[in-house]
C-alpha cells in the first residue's frame, strides 16, 4: 500500500503545505491504513472511515493543541489519531500495551478531554469556552458530535446553556444517520428534514446580499434582514432549532467534499459566536462492504478485509442466550415489552425486535428515559426488560432509584458486559454495577455461573418476581459444556453448593468468574490436596445470612469470596456484612478489582493482570492459608 503522503504526517502542521488535491489523496491513504490496522486488531471501523476528509479540515483551518478539538465518544476519531503524531504506533491500537481505541488526554496533548461515552463533548467544550474567557484567552474550542450521540439529553443542556452565552464556541455535527444502529426518534427525522430542505440556507443567504446591496447596513435593515429570514425559515424548514437556541446554523456540508469542508470551517474561524456546522458523512465511506451494511462494521473483530466479518456462527454468548430466551419468553407473554437505549443488535434484542415490534423499543442513547419509560410501562401493568450495557446504566442512577426503586417497580434490568470487557478498557469494563445498585433499597441482584443458570433467572425474574430485579452477565463466550444442563428453579436468595468439601477453605463465587474458580479449586485439590467447598451464590442481594453464616461456622481456615467487579461496596463486601457478628469466625480473602480503573487488554490478560485467572486464584488462596 502506497503511503506517501502520509509517511510525511507526523502532527496537524504538516497538513499545511498540502494542496486539497493532495488532501484528498491522502484521505484515501488513511482510509487504507485503517482498514489495514482494524481489520488486524478489531475496532470501529465505520465510524472512523467516515469521517476521514472532515478531520483533515479540522486540522487544517483550527491549530490543535492550542484549539481545542473535543471529540464525542472517540470511535470517529482514528484518523485524529493517526494525524496527531500516532501513526507509528498506530498498529498498536487497543492491543496489549498499545494505544487505546478511545481519546486518551494522557497518550496525546491533542486529546483534550477523554472520549468514551456519548454526549458529552458540547458540555466539555462549553466549560473550556467559559473558562477561556475568564482567562482573556482567544483560541477557539470545537465540538464534535454525532447525530446518534445528540440524542443524548446533555447535548441539548449543553445548547440550552451555551447559546444565551453568546461564547465564541463551534458545534460540528457529524450527520451519518447512525449510531451503533440505525438511528431512530425524531432528532433523526428532524436532520434528515433539513438535509432535504437545503434550499433554506440558499435562499437565507441569497436574500440578505440583495438587501444590502439596495439598501445599505443599517440598523433597521438588519431588522428587516432577520425578521425576512425567519419567514424564509419558515417557508422552507419548519424549525430551525438550533438557531432558536442561539447557534447559527451553517449546511448541510458534504462531509467528503474538502473543498467545502475548508472554506466552511475559514469562515467559522473567523466568527465569535456560537456555531453549529452540520456536515453529512457517509459511515463506512471507502470500504464497500461499511458502506452497505455500517451498522455490522461499527466495531469489529479481526477480519480479512477481503471477504468482510465473517457471518459464521459464533460461539454462543450470554448476549445471545438471553436475546433466545427474550424471544422464548415473548411466545407466551404479550405483556412483556423490551427497551435498550441504541444497541438492539450488541444486546441480543434484534431478533426479539423483528419478532414483536410493537413490543420493542429502542429508545436512542438516552438510558435515563429507557429506565423511566419502563418505570411508566411496569407501573401500567406490562413487564419491561431494559437491556443496557453495565458502563452506560451508570448513566441512569437516578432513574433506578426514583422512578423505579422507590415504587418497587417490576422492571428486569439485563445487565450487559459485566466485568472486564476486553479492549474498549476503561470506559467500557462494566465493574462497578453491583457496588452502585447493591447500596440501593428495594433490589435483587443477581448473576449467573453459566448459560443455562441465565436462562433459569430470567423465566424467576420475568415469570415468578414481581419486584426490581438487576441480572448481569459478561461479554463473551460460554461454556457450551453447560449450557444445556438442566438447572432447578430458582428461589429468592437461594445459594447452590457446588461442590460440598473438608470444610477447610470455603468458596462464595459470584456469576462467571465461577468458571475461573472451579478451575482454581481443581488446582488446590490435584496439587495440594486441599478440598474446597465451592459455592455458587446467585444472589448479591439479598443475602442469605442464614445460609451463609451456617457455612462459614462450619469452616475451619478460610473464606475466600470472588467476583468480576470492584471489591468497594460489591459481593465480597456483602459477604463480610452477613459474617461480620460472628465470634471465632475465620479468616477472609476477597477477589476481585481493586479501587482502580482498569486499562486495555484481551478479557484473558486483564484477568491474569487483575488476579481473577484460575492460577492467581490458587496462589492466593495457598498464600493465605
Amino acid at each position: 500500500m502506497s503511503r506517501e503522503l502520509l509517511n510525511k504526517i507526523n502532527s496537524p502542521a504538516d497538513l499545511e503545505g498540502l494542496s486539497e488535491k493532495e488532501l484528498d489523496l491522502l484521505a484515501g491513504e488513511i482510509r487504507e491504513f485503517i482498514l489495514e490496522v482494524v481489520s488486524h486488531n478489531g475496532g470501529h471501523l465505520a465510524s472512523s472511515l467516515g469521517t476521514v476528509e472532515l478531520t483533515l479540515a479540522l486540522h487544517r483551518i483550527f491549530s490543535s493543541p492550542q484549539d481545542k478539538l473535543i471529540w464525542d465518544v472517540g470511535h470517529q476519531a482514528y484518523t485524529h489519531k493517526i494525524i496527531t503524531g500516532r501513526r507509528e504506533v498506530f498498529p498498536t491500537l487497543r492491543l496489549i500495551n498499545g494505544i487505546s481505541g478511545f481519546l486518551k488526554p494522557s497518550e496525546s496533548e491533542h486529546d483534550a478531554f477523554i472520549s468514551g461515552h456519548a454526549g458529552n463533548s458540547i458540555s466539555v467544550a462549553l466549560g473550556m469556552a467559559i473558562a477561556r474567557d475568564l482567562q482573556d484567552q482567544h483560541h477557539k474550542v470545537v465540538a464534535i458530535i454525532g447525530d446518534g450521540s445528540l440524542a443524548c439529553g446533555m447535548p441539548f443542556e449543553a445548547m440550552n446553556h451555551g447559546g444565551p452565552l453568546a461564547t465564541d464556541l463551534v458545534v460540528v455535527l457529524n450527520d451519518n444517520k447512525m449510531s451503533i444502529s440505525k438511528n431512530v426518534g425524531s432528532v433523526a427525522k428532524y436532520l434528515n428534514h433539513i438535509v432535504q430542505s437545503h434550499t433554506y440556507n440558499r435562499s437565507k443567504t441569497h436574500t440578505r446580499e440583495f438587501l444590502r446591496k439596495c439598501f445599505g447596513g443599517s440598523e433597521t435593515l438588519i431588522k428587516i434582514i432577520r425578521k425576512l429570514q425567519e419567514s424564509i425559515k419558515g417557508l422552507f424548514v419548519p424549525s430551525i432549532f438550533f438557531e432558536d437556541l442561539g447557534f447559527r446554523y451553517i449546511g448541510p456540508i458534504d462531509g467528503h467534499n474538502i473543498h467545502k469542508l475548508l472554506t466552511t470551517f475559514k469562515l467559522v474561524h473567523t466568527l465569535h459566536e456560537p456555531v453549529l456546522v452540520h456536515v453529512v458523512t457517509q459511515k463506512g465511506r471507502g470500504y464497500n462492504r461499511a458502506e452497505l451494511r455500517p451498522e455490522h462494521y461499527h466495531g469489529t473483530p479481526k477480519f480479512d478485509p477481503e471477504f468482510g466479518v465473517s457471518t459464521t456462527i459464533s460461539p454462543q454468548t450470554y448476549t445471545s442466550v438471553f436475546g433466545a430466551n427474550m424471544v422464548r419468553l415473548g411466545k407466551s407473554n404479550n405483556k412483556l415489552v423490551a427497551i435498550t437505549a441504541a444497541m438492539a443488535e450488541g444486546t441480543g434484542l434484534e431478533s426479539f425486535g423483528r419478532k414483536f415490534p410493537t413490543q420493542f423499543f429502542d429508545v436512542g442513547i438516552a438510558e435515563g428515559h429507557a429506565i423511566t419509560c419502563a418505570a411508566g410501562m411496569a407501573k401500567a401493568g406490562l413487564r419491561p426488560v431494559v437491556a443496557i450495557y453495565s458502563s452506560f446504566l451508570q448513566r441512569a442512577y437516578d432513574s433506578i432509584m426514583h422512578d423505579v426503586l422507590l415504587q418497587k417497580l417490576p422492571v428486569v434490568f439485563a445487565i450487559d458486559r459485566a466485568g472486564l470487557v476486553g479492549a474498549d478498557g476503561a470506559t467500557h469494563h462494566g465493574l462497578f454495577d453491583i457496588a452502585y445498585l447493591r447500596t440501593l433499597p428495594n433490589i435483587i441482584l443477581m448473576s449467573p455461573r453459566d448459560g443455562a443458570e441465565l436462562r433459569a433467572m430470567l423465566d424467576w425474574a420475568i415469570l415468578e418476581n414481581d419486584c426490581p430485579v438487576a441480572i448481569r452477565y459478561p461479554r463473551g463466550p460460554i461454556n457450551t459444556s453447560n449450557s444445556s444442563r438442566e438447572v432447578a428453579p430458582i428461589a429468592l436468595s437461594e445459594m447452590e453448593t457446588v461442590h460440598d468439601g473438608q470444610k477447610k477453605v470455603t468458596i462464595f463465587s459470584y456469576g462467571h468468574i465461577f468458571a475461573e474458580v472451579e478451575k482454581a479449586a481443581n488446582i488446590l485439590l490435584t496439587k495440594h490436596k486441599i478440598d474446597a467447598t465451592l459455592i455458587n451464590a446467585r444472589f448479591a442481594k439479598p443475602i442469605n445470612k442464614q445460609f451463609v453464616q451456617s457455612i462459614v461456622k462450619e469452616t475451619q481456615s478460610l473464606v475466600v469470596t470472588a467476583e468480576e467487579g470492584s471489591l468497594m461496596g460489591g459481593f465480597g463486601a456483602a459477604i463480610d456484612e452477613c459474617i461480620a457478628e460472628l465470634p471465632n469466625k475465620p479468616k477472609v480473602l476477597s477477589i476481585g478489582i481493586l479501587d482502580m480503573f482498569v486499562e486495555h487488554g484481551t478479557q484473558q490478560w486483564l484477568r491474569e493482570q487483575t488476579g481473577l485467572d484460575a492460577q492467581s486464584i490458587a496462589k492466593r488462596i495457598l498464600q493465605q492459608l
